[in-house]
This record gives structure tokens, sequence and C-alpha cells, in this order.
């Protein structure tokens, strides 16, 4: 690799063949042709899609090398979403933006089509048109150092974007019962790398709900709170709250327009199982970090000195000196924190534990049901509530603990996550 020279770079081409489970018809690249402009750093990758629609991402490999995700980010064109099949399809890379001042006399474009039913493991939902537009763009990225404008650590992915990993399905044990209960979840699903922001939620949903903190410089990037399960999804009388006899949504919620603007039915808000299996992302500790010395019994109940770097909970900023409760005005110091300010768990997960309980599907029933795909209870008084929150002290901020609250309420320790649900 050398320095950037006045010539411009040689350039050859490479196909990648469709990536699909076994159940799925397999897209197919070919006729793959890179150019790089004359006297620019922008180059022009040609390919055809064959066989299906499919999800389109772009990999450059310089002798032998691919390069890191992190360094081919700037694209447009029919890249980074679900394509259709045809001829000549185009991508545009800003090498100059994302790989400034180097030259390669041996380089390929590596083009990779996914199913849309295998996407890739990172979706990016554009919600910076607002409530009332009638599409929300979706994108897919290979992993987290694939996004462009630097990366997850760029405010607007707590903002004007919703990023969601994909999780894939597997068993685990829930909860925290003797014997051990065994869970299996059947499908892969995307979940929110954040808790859904205030500004997230205004983008969706507009202003008829208002979070409890306040302070005009943090509350873009602060979670959603004060919102109930209804506001969420919709009343049974608006359609929105029969889970788990069926599941539809009151068309004008934010999973309503959500499902409408993006056109994915699977959008909704986690199941109890889906919740705790992200949460704890393989572990089976008490905290998701994996510790074994970590508990929660005796002087630990209230502080802990393992959950201090997992999540804003009442003793580590929630309260003030974990004595005052916080004013609405309340910087981020206290009450909740910005989302992503703690470490994530294994999966690239921030906030599952602290920040706000968050809301799930399931009915709050007892004793719990393992199982595939449990739907929990068929009905109760309350819904249930996962991971605590920045008023809890450390017993109830855990991956196994469990709240119900009426759907109806509207606790200041109560926001959400979202989940989208694969085929």
């Amino acid at each position: 690799m050398k320095r950037m020279a006045s010539r411009v770079a040689v350039m050859t081409t490479a196909a990648v063949f469709g990536i699909a489970g076994a159940a799925w018809a397999v897209p197919e690249v070919s006729n793959v042709r890179m150019q790089q402009r004359e006297n620019t750093r922008t180059v022009d990758v040609w390919y055809d899609l064959g066989g299906e629609a499919a999800i389109v991402t772009l990999g450059i490999e310089t002798n032998g090398v691919a390069l890191s995700d992190g360094e081919v980010t700037r694209l447009s064109g029919d890249v980074c979403k679900v394509v259709a099949p045809g001829a000549s399809r185009q991508i545009v890379w800003n090498a100059g933006d994302d790989w400034p001042e180097h030259v390669v006399t041996n380089a390929k474009a590596r083009v990779t089509a996914w199913s849309t039913n295998a996407p890739p493991q990172i979706m990016v939902l554009d919600l910076r048109g607002g409530p009332t537009t009638n599409t929300y763009p979706v994108s897919y990225y290979t992993s987290v150092a694939a996004l462009p404008y630097g990366g997850l650590t760029n405010a607007i992915y707590k903002s004007g974007y919703l990023v969601m990993r994909k999780i894939p399905n597997g068993s685990f044990s829930m909860s925290e019962v003797f014997p051990p209960l065994t869970v299996t979840l059947t499908h892969d699903f995307y979940i929110g790398v954040f808790e859904v922001t205030q500004s997230q939620w205004y983008n969706v949903a507009g202003s008829a709900q208002t979070a409890f903190f306040t302070e005009s410089t943090s509350r873009a990037y602060r979670p959603m709170q004060s919102v109930s399960y209804d506001n969420i999804r919709g009343t049974s009388a608006q359609g929105g709250g029969d889970w788990p006899t069926n599941g539809n949504v009151y068309a004008d919620s934010i999973i309503g327009r959500l499902r409408a603007r993006t056109g994915m039915s699977g959008f909704d808000l986690p199941t109890e199982a889906q919740w705790e299996y992200a949460c704890r992302a393989g572990t089976t500790t008490c905290f998701y970090d994996g510790d074994t010395a970590a508990n929660v019994i005796g002087a630990n109940q209230n502080t802990n000195a393992w959950l201090n770097a997992l999540g804003r909970y009442k003793f580590n900023g929630g309260w003030i000196d974990g004595v005052t409760s916080p004013a609405a005005s309340s910087a981020p110091t206290n009450g909740t924190a910005i989302v992503g300010s703690y470490l994530p768990n294994a999966w690239g997960l921030y906030d599952m534990l602290g920040n706000v309980s968050e809301w799930c599907l399931d009915w709050f029933g007892s004793p719990l049901t393992g199982g595939m795909d449990p739907k929990g209870a068929d009905s109760a008084p309350a819904r249930v509530a996962r991971g605590g929150d920045w008023a809890s002290m450390a017993f109830y901020t855990r991956s196994a603990i469990r709240n119900g609250t009426y759907p109806t309420w509207q606790p200041a320790g109560y926001g959400l996550r979202l989940v989208m649900t694969l085929p």
C-alpha cells in the first residue's frame, strides 16, 4: 500500500453470490465492474442482480486483504438496502472520505446479495422525515463499524436514525427459578442497540406524550419515558391491547406507524423471553457482564460495584447522592443518562439494565412458562416491564427481575426498546 499518487489506480473486480439460509431462494450477483473516476477518489461499481430482490452490501479488497468495515462506509446508490433484480445496478464509493491518501494497483469490489429473509447484522431506520412522513427508509450494514458518519458514537444514531442489531435464535435458561426454565426462540430478531430516545419517539409519534426529564441540551438523547403500554401499541378499544390473542396494534401508535412506514409487520415490543435472551447475551449471572462474584444480597442490594459500570440506577446517579429524587430539569448526571453512556453487553446492546424499565408484550403472569417462543399468560391486570430503571436499587436492576404495571399507567421510570422479528 503506497501513499496517494497522481495516477488512477488500476482496479479488478470480484463477485460474491447470495447469502441465505437453506430455506430461502438465493439471489445472484454477477458481472461486477469497478472504475475509479479520473483524477478523483470516487469509485463506481456496477453489478447485475438476478433471482430475486436482495439486500446488497459492498466490501473492498486490496492485494487480497479486505479493508475493514469502517473503511468502506461512504456509499450511495444500489447498496445497503433492498435492491430489485436487474442489470447494471450502480454503487458509488467515496474513497476520498473513507480511505484518503492511499493507492493500490490490485483491488476488488466484493458485492454481496443477502436474502431479505436472512439480512445482515445491522438494520438502521431513517426517522428524519418526522411524524408526518409516509416512509422511513431502511438501511442494512454488516456491522456497526460499517455505519457512516463515524459510526455508532455519532449522536445522529440516538436521534434521527435508530440502530437495531440482529440477535440469532437459540435456547437459554430464563429467570432465576429452579429447576432452570428452558426457553427456545425459533426466530432471529432485530432489537434496538439503544432504548428509544425522546427525539426518536417524537420523530415517529409526535409530541402527544412528553418525557419527564426535559433538560434542553440532553433530552433528545435521553430515553423516552413516562409512556404507557397503551401509548406504545394502542388500547384494546383501538385494536392494540389484545396480545397474546393477536399481534394487532393501533394504526396511529408508534408501532403502527413504524409497521406502515417501513413495510415491516414484525415491529413491536419484545416478548419477555426475547428481552431476557437479548439482555443476558449468553450469560447466566446476576448481571450481563458475566461476573460470578456479583450479587444483590446483604450489603449489595442497594449499591453494587459491578452494576455501576453497566447502567444508571438509584445509587449511581439516578437519585442525587442516592437520597433525593431529581427534578425534571436535571441534567443527565441525575435521573436518566444519555443512552449508551455505560458498557454494552456481549451483543453490543446498551442500557439493558437501568436507565428506564422497558415495556414487554406479555401480561405479568405467574408462574413463567418455558418452551418454544413463549407468549406469557393469557391475561392479567398488569403488563411486564424489565431491567430496572434510574430510581431502582441494585436488587431490582438485574437480568432476571420482573415488574408488572397497569398498561394505562405512565411511570416516570418506564420506556421502551423496539424489536423487529424476522420470519
